[in-house]
């Protein structure tokens, strides 16, 4: 028994020395976490040489374009075949994918060889053999009448064009078919089965073991969007943004990436950290030079006791083992420096704080390794601290990886084609769009003619404004602006000479409820109030100055200086005001207070205003036009066609309030049934239709609607609708300006959509982003047909071959939103080819607009005194 316990001392002491010398030995082979950020930070950069376009010819790490452009989200179904080809053994896999809300995975397999004699011949006879074992395959399950979708996993060096497009490199693993390398391996299994004749399928997609890997781990958890193999080989790919994958044009969306990480360190970037044994053990090789990465750590004992020269003897065993603790290691650490990459890289693109991520994996180093997994982990998470990542076993990438793939195609395809068919009636084509522009022409005449005028939806409404300024107008003029709670008081002075500047000061005013809900002369006393405050303010007290009034409500106009307030709106309750000349009302209100006489010239809209404000500056502005949270236009038409007001020389501004356009139901064909979704829960349900498709009111809410339908179709946000979407105007029209904005990256959409309560994709944020343009290119485009039509009448009434005119343009709408300015212009010119159509953005059309409305009346009427 005492002997017994020396020898097991002995020995335990003698272990210990040799596993010491061993950790001496090998000390350089261990990385500190110092190290592994370092090898962590080249190959960041290696990804980034590897993903654009003039670097990636010469990068080790290639970063090749899967086209895969999703990872499954839960609601694939379907029947789907796989065929996994990669040696002389290949399988055919039934795969069936329910969608019950259990998210179950059927599959059926058969194993096939292929002979010797069959590899080394002809491409036609290898393709032909692999038709024959699929044409037996869907024979025993009895499915050879249905047309299934396909996904191939060939594992071969490829190059991939497109998701069902990869040629052949080079063959590899004792393949020598002739006339296959150079070709797509999709078209010779196409043919091979059309030369059969006997079955049909869909061959969707060409991918790798690697992708089918995180493929196959999405399904089970929608946060993996990396995939990762650590076997006889090591590869990874994970999801990247568009817009940073230089060999692929667009820049929406992302693409799943094959890094073939396996070359990373081929340009002598890792030779710093490689030892003698890497040396060794790549010289070897059957790829001297190449694949340098994979070599690393992956080993057997045997071949590192040789390299050292030991003769194995039980004392060598053990630190055999400590070896072999060393190398595997020092392999699962490097492993997890470039997954630390991949992590921050995903992180960034995403923008976010603290990621949570998974890892689909696969290979026999990571399974059956009984701690190479658990290192792994373990540095991953130490070397991203503010990354949450999961590893997920992969079961069968390459097969049931390859149909998880065709699944999410057939599901983007399914989904695409539903979306596309229910934003079909939205997108407009050129002839519908001169459809509308002669509608529009014929509901001005029906405007402007005393027969039809009553019945008529576009009112097109004299405003007396009978002449734009011609440069020569001069003096000081107030304005009053009053539309709402505030009002503003102007005083606006036209500098002398043609064309010269305008020097404007203003004074904000409120209008309290109490005065908003009294009477009227109330309201207008505290109006007259406020202009001798103003007065005072410009040290202007008692003079007399021509006034111009914007009256932002529903009036008749009789006179320029005459309109009949119809209704009160906007909250205003001012008892004995309608029905009543709101010039009056204030001329008594001034005459009450005896302190200063004013003279009110002209009482105006916006949109007149905007005409005269543009019209100062550009003599050829002859349009108003209005887009914002409502929208309006005007212009300037020849008397004689202005059948309400008597006399036919000379113009006059037409006040057209084509927000009406389509009451009579003339766009019913044009309306889509958001339209009338938007339209019945109005304030004001079957008016202003045209107005409810163009301005900035109701162009949240349409989307609004579209993105409701989507989800409860379970074409987006996964079929989940929050309850904030729910709500009425929650979609504001600024997030369309936001959303299609150019410099916005989608992570930004992102963002809008949290704002909402939506838990969005990458995906799901491509999805709103195009319904917002669809639906703002719609109102572009409709606005354009309503100006081609204006532009064109002026033209047609002067009987003129070309026309040159410009648009006075205001409205949040035009302004801000990224595109609508330019689908609108581009719409005209094509609608309107004969006329020269400019656009001038206004600065103040409601307030200087009103004022030199009055210089320009007062410029007429002095030139009539004389």
């Amino acid at each position: 028994m005492i002997a017994s316990h020396l020898l097991a001392y002995f020995f335990t002491e003698l272990n210990h020395d040799q596993v010491q010398k061993v950790d001496q030995y090998l000390y350089h082979m261990r990385l500190s976490d110092e190290t592994l950020l370092e090898i962590s930070k080249r190959f960041r950069k290696e990804m980034e040489k590897g993903l654009g376009a003039t670097t990636h010819p010469t990068a080790a790490v290639k970063m090749l374009p899967t086209f895969v452009r999703s990872t499954p989200d839960g609601t694939e179904h379907g029947e789907f075949l796989a065929l996994d080809l990669g040696g002389t053994n290949f399988r055919v896999l039934w795969v069936k994918v329910t969608d019950n809300g259990l998210q179950k995975v059927e599959m059926e397999n058969q194993i096939y060889a292929i002979p010797e004699d069959i590899m080394r011949g002809s491409g036609t006879q290898l393709f032909d053999h692999i038709a024959e074992c699929l044409a037996n395959f869907m024979d025993k399950l009895q499915i050879k009448d249905k047309k299934l979708p396909l996904g191939f996993t060939f594992s071969f060096p490829c190059h991939q064009t497109k998701l069902d497009e990869s040629f052949l490199v080079s063959w590899t693993k004792g393949f020598k078919s002739s006339g296959v390398e150079g070709r797509d391996v999709v078209t010779l299994i196409r043919k091979a089965i059309q030369r059969r004749g006997d079955f049909d399928i869909d061959i969707v997609a060409v991918v790798n073991d690697t992708v089918g890997t995180m493929m196959t781990c999405g399904y089970d958890d929608h946060n993996c969007e990396i995939g990762l193999i650590v076997g006889t080989g090591s590869n990874a790919c994970y999801m990247e943004e568009m817009r940073h994958i230089d060999m692929v044009e667009g820049d929406e969306g992302r693409m799943c990436i094959n890094m073939e990480w396996g070359a990373f360190g081929d340009d002598g970037s890792l030779n710093d950290i490689r030892t003698e044994f890497d040396q060794e053990i790549d010289m070897g090789s059957l790829n001297p030079g190449k694949q340098l990465w994979e070599k690393d750590g992956i080993r057997k004992a045997r071949e590192v006791l040789m390299r050292l020269g030991l003769d194995p003897t039980q004392e060598d065993c053990v630190a055999t083992r400590r070896i072999c603790q060393i190398v595997s290691t020092r392999s699962a650490s490097l492993c997890a420096a470039t997954l630390a990459a991949v992590l921050q890289r995903i992180k960034e693109n995403k923008g976010e704080e603290r990621l949570r991520s998974t890892i689909g994996v696969d290979g026999s180093v990571y399974k059956k390794h009984p701690h190479f997994a658990k290192c792994l982990h373990k540095t991953v998470r130490r070397l991203v601290p503010d990354c949450d990542v999961r590893f997920l076993r992969s079961e069968d990438g390459s097969g049931k990886g390859a149909a998880m793939v065709t699944a999410v195609a057939y599901r983007l395809a399914d989904q695409h084609r539903a979306r596309q068919k229910t934003l079909e009636p939205l997108q407009l084509s050129h002839d519908q769009l001169l459809e509308v522009k002669r509608r529009m022409k014929v509901e001005m005449e029906r405007g402007l003619s005393k027969e039809t005028h009553a019945i008529a939806p576009v009112k097109m409404l004299p405003t007396y404004v009978c002449a734009t300024p011609d440069g020569t107008e001069k003096g000081d003029f107030l304005a009053l602006d009053l539309g709402g709670t505030n009002f503003r008081v102007l005083l606006v002075r036209v500098r002398n000479g043609k064309w010269g500047g305008v020097e404007m000061h203003n004074k904000i005013y409120a209008i309290p409820q109490e005065v908003m809900h009294g009477t009227g002369d109330e309201l207008f006393d505290h109006i007259v109030q406020c202009i001798a405050d103003f007065l005072e303010y410009m040290g202007m007290k008692g003079v007399s100055l021509p006034l111009g009034f914007t009256f932002s409500f529903p009036c008749q106009q009789n006179s320029l200086d005459e309109s009949i307030l119809l209704k009160w709106t906007k909250g205003f309750k001012a008892s004995g005001c309608e029905g009543e000349d709101v010039v009056t009302l204030l001329k008594e209100a001034i005459h009450r207070r005896e302190e200063f006489d004013l003279d009110v010239v002209a009482v105006v809209n916006d949109t007149v205003g905007t005409m005269m404000t543009c019209g100062f500056e550009d003599p050829h502005c002859e349009v108003g036009l209005i887009v914002g949270t409502g929208s309006n236009a005007c212009y300037m038409e020849e008397m004689r066609n202005v059948e309400l007001v008597e006399g036919e020389e000379g113009r006059m501004c037409v006040n057209m309030e084509w927000g009406a356009f389509g009451d009579n139901g003339c766009l019913d064909d044009f309306r889509t049934e958001f339209d009338v979704a938007v339209d019945e829960l109005s304030l004001n349900p079957g008016k202003q239709r045209f107005e409810k498709m163009i301005s900035g009111m109701y162009l949240g809410e349409i989307v609004r609607n579209i993105l409701i339908d989507f989800t409860k179709r379970g074409l987006l946000f996964r079929g989940r609708i929050s309850e904030r979407l729910k709500t009425r105007g929650i979609f504001e029209t600024k997030f369309l300006s936001q959303i299609e904005s150019d410099c916005l990256a989608l992570l930004q959409v992102r963002a809008i959509l949290q704002h909402l309560g939506l838990e969005s994709t990458c995906d799901d944020s491509i999805i709103v982003k195009e319904v917002c343009t669809v639906v703002a290119r719609r109102a572009a485009q409709l606005c354009g047909a309503g100006m081609a039509a204006v532009v064109d009448k002026i033209r047609e009434n002067r009987g003129l071959d070309a026309l040159k005119v410009t648009v006075g343009v205001d409205g949040t709408l035009y302004k801000l939103h990224p595109h609508f300015a330019k689908v609108m212009h581009e719409t005209v010119k094509d609608l309107a080819p004969k006329c020269d159509v400019s656009f001038l953005q206004s600065e103040d059309g409601s307030g200087k607009g009103a004022a030199l409305i009055t210089a320009v009346a007062c410029r007429i009427r002095e030139a009539g005194q004389r």
